[in-house]
């Protein structure tokens, strides 16, 4: 089993960064704000799902894989930028209400596209396979059998993920209370338009 004292510096460092506003949570907020909470969570499963893969694979090595391979890392990396960017001028130019009706919903809101969604962004920036690579073996306790740690580990990231990304679904639903009129949406829409556009400005300025 994990060393306790690693699995508690492992759960405090994880809830940090976990709650910190991401590409991830703005995601999961924003479907939330546009089609409730409850309908979220299909984007949640999708962000959730492809965390838990980019773990798996991290922990069998596929983050030396990259590592080893710059180019493959580079095209990855480019990708996610595009998606990034492509996310930002969408939910800039997205349609409003008018006054006094709810905010429109995001068109294609099926729960498969709303899953598939979700495992995109989630996808959407290769350093988060060598950031899980490099990350979770230093909780891992090499004196004893490492599968049943990494899974343990692995858990309760999840966990932690699905408690901030309902709070953000959470949030998000409460903020789709105030957006009764075409300006607030609008400028939510520029709001969350520069933010993931700056997301994908910084991992395409940041450092492989």
């Amino acid at each position: 089993m994990i060393d306790l004292h690693n699995w508690l510096l492992f759960v405090g460092t994880v809830f940090v960064l976990s709650g910190t506003p991401g590409p991830n949570m703005l995601h999961v907020m924003t479907r939330s704000i546009a089609l409730g909470a409850r309908r979220s969570t299909a984007t949640m499963a999708g962000c959730l799902t492809a965390l838990v893969l980019v773990l798996t694979a991290s922990a069998a090595g596929m983050g030396a894989v990259l590592a080893a391979s710059p180019r493959l890392f580079a095209v990855l990396r480019y990708a996610g930028v595009a998606y990034l960017l492509y996310l930002g001028v969408k939910a800039w130019r997205a349609p409003v209400a008018n006054a006094g009706a709810p905010p429109l919903p995001l068109p294609g809101g099926s729960a498969l596209r709303l899953y598939r969604g979700g495992m995109v962004i989630a996808l959407s920036n290769p350093k988060l396979l060598l950031f899980a690579a490099a990350f979770l073996p230093q909780f891992v306790d090499q004196r004893a059998p490492a599968v049943p740690q990494f899974a343990i580990l692995i858990a309760t990231f999840a966990i932690i993920e699905i408690f901030w990304m309902s709070c953000y679904a959470l949030g998000g639903q409460s903020i789709a209370r105030l957006l009764t009129r075409p300006a607030r949406q609008r400028g939510l829409n520029r709001l969350t338009g520069g933010i993931f556009a700056g997301f994908g400005i910084l991992l395409l300025t940041s450092k492989a």
